[in-house]
């Protein structure tokens, strides 16, 4: 029985320190776990091109808006268009019922024919005198009396004939033509109403928009920036240097056309702070109408530009951060400048980063400066294959 108790207690000794020894490799094991650095997701940048774009809210003006008015008053006795009609330079657009200015013709075309009649009858006089003076029948004063009064009614004449033409511009002022072409905008008045030079509204007005002028403005930074970017000696050899730009439409599509920047404003708006520019688009479908509004865009292409995607950025204080990993697998949090603008969902590094550099891609919170991480090296080219598209 002793031998038996004996047994039990040494089995059960062996068993306390076979348990003891397995706990300390599996806290030995588990430590050794807790010092594994953990995967992070990585990328080497590289240095590539890219163009980035600017939208500025820009109206839409034809070349030319031009308000159509009656010259004389009168009835509207005809329209021949219809609001928003295409017209030609020359076309028939309105008819004036002036009665007044019919009879201004008439009147001015008997006066030229009196007038005519008047001068055929000093010439017969002059012609019927000059051969007198020269045998000395009459004296030499009736014949100068004879050309002074053939003078006077042919200076008449000519009189009655600039009233007669006068008399048929006004008449032709009854019929109102397109100055150019273009599309017919409202028209407020409508047959039978009484019309005149003074009336408060025109009878229509006339957009010329075979190419349609964008206005849209920059401010005072962006106005320098402008200037520092492109080249030139003259603000007009800068304005040459700008690539084509893109308009955007008010449903969010872009135009079809593309247009240049043509003007810049001499001067800064001191109220508003910004300068005025003019890009020209052409307008062959006669798409875009004045009035309407539109982003102009603006590309500027770089042609060693870093990229990281904006996932990868913190904001602490006010300034961005991204995790840089050393040839070694610490981590160290370094500030970083970026541009203004952005290429979808990534940012142009200034100053901070540069090709070559590896950064922490996500998954980044809680990381420390000095900490090491396992790299899990992803390739660039999938992580920029959006820049592509």
């Amino acid at each position: 029985m002793k031998t038996i108790q004996t047994f039990i207690f040494t089995l059960g000794c062996s068993a306390l320190l076979l348990s003891s020894c397995g706990g300390k490799k599996e806290d030995k094991a588990a430590q050794a776990g807790a010092d594994q650095p953990q995967s992070y997701p990585v990328v080497t940048l590289t240095s590539q091109s890219t163009t980035l774009e600017s939208d500025y809210p820009a109206t839409l003006e034809g070349q030319q808006n031009i308000d159509i008015r009656p010259k004389i008053d009168g009835f509207i006795e005809k329209i021949f268009v219809d609001e928003g009609a295409t017209v030609k330079q020359g076309q028939p657009l309105f008819s004036i019922n002036a009665p007044q200015y019919e009879q201004e013709v008439r009147t001015a075309k008997a006066a030229v024919n009196s007038a005519e009649a008047e001068v055929n009858a000093a010439k017969l006089q002059y012609n019927k005198t000059k051969p007198l003076v020269e045998k000395d029948i009459i004296s030499k004063f009736d014949l100068e009396s004879a050309e002074y009064n053939l003078k006077i009614k042919q200076a008449a004449l000519a009189q009655a004939r600039a009233a007669l033409a006068n008399a048929n511009v006004n008449l032709g002022y009854t019929r109102v033509v397109a100055p150019v072409n273009g599309v017919i905008g409202r028209i407020p008045y409508k047959t039978g109403a009484l019309v005149s030079s003074q009336s408060a509204e025109p009878l229509t007005t006339i957009s010329n928009i075979a190419k349609v002028y964008a206005y849209f403005s920059l401010n005072e930074k962006q106005i320098l920036d402008f200037s520092r970017d492109y080249k030139g000696a003259t603000l007009t050899d800068k304005i040459r240097q700008i690539p084509s730009v893109s308009l955007i439409l008010s449903d969010g599509t872009v135009y079809a056309q593309n247009g240049r920047i043509e003007t810049v404003s001499g001067q800064i708006d001191t109220q508003t702070g910004s300068a005025s520019m003019r890009a020209t688009f052409p307008n062959p479908s006669i798409l875009l109408r004045s009035g309407a509004s539109a982003l102009v865009r603006i590309p500027k292409h770089l042609d060693a530009a870093i990229l990281i995607p904006q996932k990868s950025t913190s904001d602490i204080q006010g300034k961005k951060f991204a995790y840089q990993v050393d040839q070694t697998g610490a981590v160290k949090a370094v500030e970083i400048e970026i541009m203004a603008n952005t290429k979808g969902n990534f940012y142009v590094v200034t100053k901070g980063l540069k090709a070559g550099d590896k950064i922490v891609l996500e998954g980044f919170s809680g990381l420390k400066d000095g900490t090491k991480i396992k790299a899990e090296e992803r390739p660039a080219d999938s992580v920029f294959a959006e820049l592509k598209n």
